[in-house]
């Protein structure tokens, strides 16, 4: 999505394209999978007066508004992307750390099978799976 987009996204909500908005959205594109705290420092490169307090509401704002989303990627703080990038599911390798992304068809079997057993209806774009990648194995 280009910075064109995400303007004309927030006022078509209603909403106004403030300097905070639009660094918290550049910061969460270019990071690509980062933490309130990791946006909030790469938004301080620029405007410095920024406050995490900031980062978290309008992180919350851009979700909510469809524009971005998160996922647990570890026990700590939930870690961000844009929405127009969550169609994988991640895997995150206990050994190294490495986090790699792969398509959501590959859970396919677990989707089908979570819903023709418990009618459960799985969102795929919120799943981490926790291993050792080939390397750590």
């Amino acid at each position: 999505m280009t910075e064109q987009a995400w303007h004309e996204e927030l006022r078509a909500k209603g909403y106004r394209v403030t300097p905070q908005r639009q660094l918290v959205l550049e910061a969460v594109k270019d990071l690509e999978h980062a933490t309130p705290e990791e946006i909030c420092a790469k938004v301080r490169e620029t405007a410095r007066g920024v406050n995490i307090s900031t980062v978290y509401r309008t992180l919350e704002l851009l979700e909510e508004l469809g524009m971005v989303n998160h996922t647990h990627l570890s026990h700590g703080a939930p870690t961000y992307h844009l929405a127009a990038h969550a169609d994988h599911v991640h895997l995150v390798c206990r050994g190294c750390g490495e986090v790699s992304e792969v398509r959501p068809a590959l859970a396919d079997g677990l989707v089908k099978g979570l819903d023709d057993e418990l009618g459960f209806a799985a969102d795929v774009h919120h799943l981490t799976i926790f291993g050792l990648c080939a390397k750590c194995r």
